[in-house]
């Protein structure tokens, strides 16, 4: 069968009894892009970590079954191996230093060098690097991703986009490169990098490299891969030519039922009474300025905050949150509120969800349930015991409400005492939802709810939103990048251009509508100009 087809054949890993993939069976073929796609804990990561040899499978006790390249046992233990064997990874976080040219981190580790009268005398330690040879190589690369940068420039201070192919042609440069394993590409990418990458997927398969891409996006599946392999709790549930499934069955087989984000015929009813009224909020947030926004937000509405990245958004929420410098007029159930006293803010019933998880919203190296009591702890003294002047941790309600919370959110972890920095993205996710649902707010600031994570996540994620809206009258305001999203759930939409609010618009409003004003274009303009 010697057809260098690479085979997993019967794969199987569990943790500490936790078992995350079962008896996977999968084939990628030469010249072939086939999608791996599952929700965040389907076991996609796990997969490609056994195929590359990666450290933290064989130091947990290796895996069951085998994977071959073509009838032989490729016996990959180590990701030296894995290269050895024609077997490139181009990771999620990046692995370029910063202080080296491109062709430098291109070449990294397998240097061209030349003879010079020392190293004849002294051996091949003192060669010299042989700079043009390893800068045409590295060219070579660099033109197959179709990148029209110099070969010498320094990676530090480039794009995320120029990084991300980077990584790519360092894989690409290393000679018998038979497989290329994309985890997450394009999750830092802009759209047009995002094209660009997509046909440089293409033109690496015509070469006849097998490429294994794993993504969230289901559009970009559809459009650049050959098969897909739908992964669901660790076990294989369908390989399909993805010229014969829809992006909605995929969907389907994921998470094992329909995925529905339309909003059906949801005309809620909502107060008029002004529960928020910020006024003229400016917000120096980095990349995210807000220059002048004035917004009233009704008790029990859903409302959403859009607009293309960098244009201020996101400084809304993080600005009345004390978490950048802010200015301006925040009045609270008729109170003025101070931006700056984060903690009080929170004791008056304001939740607030983080875009940056990591930074702000989780302890990775703390159980899952002191990561969701943490805040009602701190800011409304729940789960404690009072002994005199002490104050102790009551842990049982402690880990009681966690485990609440992990069978309500489906946080697919093995118990509440595992470390947070364990979990998925989409957990570490729903773990922060779960601290901000434990705090009970009447008030919640929700940024990018669904950012990095899979489709079964977002709609959990999203129909506890309108829960919690609808069924507890908490009044939600939803930051997002996701147009599709924010229409789904939201009572009315407002779009920030420049760092202001350019208009509001209504959910059904049309596709032409969102476009026009996220571009910068009022809709009253965009109506009056159509007309002239």
């Amino acid at each position: 069968m010697g057809d260098g087809v690479l085979r997993f054949k019967n794969v199987g890993k569990a943790y500490n009894g936790h078992v995350v993939l079962k008896s996977v069976d999968m084939e990628v073929r030469p010249g072939e892009i086939h999608a791996l796609i599952g929700e965040n804990g389907a076991g996609k990561s796990t997969l490609m970590n056994i195929l590359f040899g990666m450290p933290v499978i064989f130091n947990t006790g290796g895996f069951t079954g085998e994977i071959l390249i073509g009838d032989e046992p490729t016996g990959i233990t180590t990701p030296h191996l894995a290269m050895e064997k024609g077997i490139g990874m181009v990771h999620q976080e990046f692995m370029l230093i910063p202080g080296f040219t491109i062709t430098e981190n291109i070449k990294l580790n397998r240097e061209i060098t030349k003879k010079n009268p020392l190293s004849r005398l002294f051996g091949s330690r003192l060669n010299n690097l042989d700079m043009p040879n390893m800068g045409s190589d590295a060219k070579v690369a660099l033109e197959t991703m179709d990148m029209d940068i110099d070969e010498y420039t320094m990676v530090a201070g480039l794009p995320v986009g120029h990084m991300q192919f980077v990584e790519i042609a360092r894989e690409i440069d290393k000679t018998g490169v038979k497989f290329l394993i994309f985890d997450e590409p394009t999750a830092v990418l802009t759209e047009s990098e995002t094209e660009n990458l997509l046909a440089a997927l293409k033109r690496l398969a015509a070469q006849g490299i097998g490429i294994v891409f794993i993504s969230h996006r289901l559009d970009e599946i559809i459009q650049v891969s050959d098969r897909v392999t739908i992964l669901r709790d660790g076990e294989v549930v369908e390989t399909r030519e993805t010229s014969k499934i829809t992006a909605p069955e995929i969907a389907k087989l994921m998470v094992g039922r329909a995925l529905q984000l339309d909003r059906g015929e949801r005309k809620r009813k909502t107060s008029d009474e002004v529960i928020l009224d910020v006024e003229h909020l400016k917000v120096n947030m980095p990349g995210e300025i807000v220059k002048d926004v004035s917004i009233k937000v009704r008790k029990g509405e859903i409302l959403g905050i859009g607009g293309l990245a960098g244009q201020g958004k996101l400084g809304i929420s993080n600005g009345i949150m004390g978490m950048y410098p802010a200015a301006g007029k925040v009045t609270y159930k008729g109170e003025p509120i101070d931006m700056a006293a984060t903690r009080e803010n929170l004791a008056k019933g304001i939740g607030f969800l983080s875009e940056d998880r990591k930074g702000v919203g989780l302890m990775l190296s703390t159980p899952i349930d002191m990561n969701i009591a943490f805040t009602a702890m701190q800011v409304n003294e729940k789960f404690l015991n009072k002994i005199g002047p002490f104050r102790l941790a009551d842990q049982k309600a402690i880990r009681a409400n966690a485990d609440q919370m992990i069978k309500d959110l489906d946080i697919r972890c093995t118990s509440a005492a595992q470390y947070t920095g364990a979990l998925s993205g989409g957990n570490q996710q729903k773990v922060c939802m779960a601290r901000v649902l434990t705090q009970d707010p009447d008030f919640l600031f929700v940024s990018e709810p669904t950012r990095g994570i899979d489709i079964g996540a977002k709609k959990l994620i999203l129909d506890l939103l309108k829960q919690m809206a609808e069924e507890k009258g908490v009044t939600v305001v939803v930051t997002s990048s996701e147009l599709a999203e924010l229409r789904s759930i939201c009572d009315r939409i407002l779009i920030v251009c420049e760092g202001t609010i350019i208009g509001e618009l209504e959910p059904d409003a049309s596709d032409e509508e969102f476009g026009l004003m996220m571009s910068g274009v009022a809709v009253s303009e965009g109506k009056e100009e159509a007309k002239s």
